[in-house]
C-alpha cells in the first residue's frame, strides 16, 4: 500500500521517469484579463523547464523518433480550438450524454445514432483533494471510421446532490486521437471541462492559455510515456503536461466553489455509435496481456489528498480489460484485432 501523497512526490524511477529540455516554440493565446501565476513547482515537485518542440505539422512518429516533447499541428490556435465532439465521463451514475456531430464518412448505421456509447477502462477515488497526477503512455490507437475517439485522461470533479441528481463540475486533460477535433490519426494533447454537468468543449471554452510552447491540440509523441497534472492554485486550476505549465481554468468559469475536489478520476476511453465496435483503447493489448505491452497508466497521486486507493472498473464492451498492478497503477485496452475476423476487415 503507497501512503500518503502530498503536494511534492517522487515519482517510480526508470520507465515513467521523464526527462525535459528546452525550447521555444509558438506564442499563447491573447487573454482579455490578466494572466494568473502558476505554482513555483509542478504538481510532481519539479522546477518547470522549456519543453523541446517540433516543427508545425510533425507526426507523432517523428516527434518520438527526434526525441520531441510536442508539436503544433498544420492547423493551430482558433481552427482547432473549441471544436466540439461528443465526450463522456467515466462515472455510470448520473452521466450526462453528450449528442455529438455526424463525422464525415460514416456508415448509415452510425449516421442514425444520437448518442455515443462510452467504453470505459477505469479508476475512480472519492477523495477531497487540490488536484491529481499520473504518468500516461501515448500511442495511436486504431480508430474506426464509424467511431469518433479514444483517449486517456485526468479528471478532478466537484459533486453535489440536487434532489436524485449529482451535480458536477469537472476538468480534464489527456491526449486524445479524434478526427473530428484534430483533422488526423494522430494523438494530441486536450483538455475539456464541464459546468453544471454540461459539456463544454475541446482546447477552449474559458481555458487560457499561459505556455509558450505546448497548448491544447498539439501533436504528442508516439509510443512514450508523459507526465499530465492538474492542480488548483491562485483561483485556477491549472494543467500540467511534462515539464510546463499549460494553462488554466479559472474558477470563475463556474457558478460554485471548485477549489477542491470530492473524486479524482483516470481512464482510458473510446465513443462509438454503438456497443460493437473495432476501435482500440490504449495500444489496443487488453491490460490483461501478459506476453506484449498494454497501455499503463501510472503513479497516480493526489495533491493534498488521502491516501490512494482508487477503485478500478470497465464500462461498455468487454473487449476493453484492465487489471491493476499497484494502487498507483494499472494497465488497460483493447481489442487485439488480429483475432477479431470482423475488426481485422474493417
Amino acid at each position: 500500500m503507497i501512503g500518503s501523497i502530498g503536494v511534492v512526490s517522487t515519482l517510480n524511477a526508470g520507465a515513467e521517469e521523464i526527462p525535459a529540455s528546452p525550447a521555444p516554440a509558438v506564442a499563447p493565446a491573447e487573454s482579455e484579463e490578466p494572466l494568473l501565476t502558476p505554482p513555483d513547482k509542478l504538481p510532481w515537485g519539479a522546477e518547470p523547464e522549456e519543453l523541446e518542440v517540433g516543427r508545425d505539422g510533425a507526426s507523432s512518429k517523428s516527434l518520438k523518433s527526434s526525441g520531441f516533447d510536442a508539436a503544433a499541428p498544420d492547423a493551430t490556435g482558433e481552427e482547432l480550438g473549441e471544436v466540439y465532439a461528443p465526450k463522456g465521463q467515466s462515472s455510470s451514475e448520473d452521466a450526462p450524454e453528450a449528442v455529438p456531430p455526424t463525422p464525415p464518412g460514416l456508415t448509415a448505421k452510425a449516421a442514425k445514432a444520437t448518442e455515443p456509447v462510452f467504453h470505459y477502462n477505469a479508476a475512480y477515488q472519492d477523495a477531497v483533494t487540490q488536484g491529481t497526477y499520473a504518468n500516461l503512455t501515448i500511442h495511436k490507437p486504431k480508430l474506426d471510421k464509424d467511431d469518433y475517439h479514444t483517449l486517456a485522461e485526468l479528471a478532478v470533479v466537484s459533486g453535489r446532490k440536487v434532489g436524485d441528481q449529482t451535480i458536477e463540475q469537472i476538468v480534464e486533460v489527456g491526449w486524445t486521437v479524434d478526427r473530428t477535433v484534430n483533422k488526423d490519426d494522430d494523438p494530441h494533447l486536450f483538455v475539456f471541462s464541464w459546468v453544471e454537468s454540461k459539456p463544454r468543449c475541446y482546447n477552449g471554452c474559458g481555458f487560457v492559455q499561459y505556455s509558450k510552447n505546448i497548448r491544447p491540440g498539439d501533436t504528442l509523441p508516439l509510443d512514450t510515456t508523459k507526465r499530465f497534472g492538474i492542480e488548483f492554485s491562485a483561483g485556477a486550476w491549472w494543467i500540467a503536461y511534462d515539464s510546463e505549465w499549460v494553462g488554466y481554468f479559472p474558477i470563475s468559469d463556474f457558478p460554485v466553489d471548485f477549489s477542491k475536489t470530492t473524486q479524482v478520476k483516470i481512464f482510458g476511453e473510446v465513443a462509438s455509435p454503438t456497443l460493437e465496435t473495432c476501435t482500440q483503447m490504449g495500444n489496443g493489448l487488453p491490460g490483461t496481456d501478459t506476453v506484449g505491452t498494454p497501455a499503463r497508466i501510472g503513479s497516480i497521486s493526489l495533491i493534498s489528498g488521502p491516501t490512494v486507493q482508487p477503485t478500478l472498473y470497465t464500462l461498455g464492451n468487454p473487449q476493453y480489460q484492465l487489471v491493476g498492478l499497484s494502487a498507483r497503477t494499472f494497465r488497460y485496452g483493447g481489442p487485439d484485432l488480429t483475432k477479431s475476423p470482423k475488426c481485422a476487415t474493417s
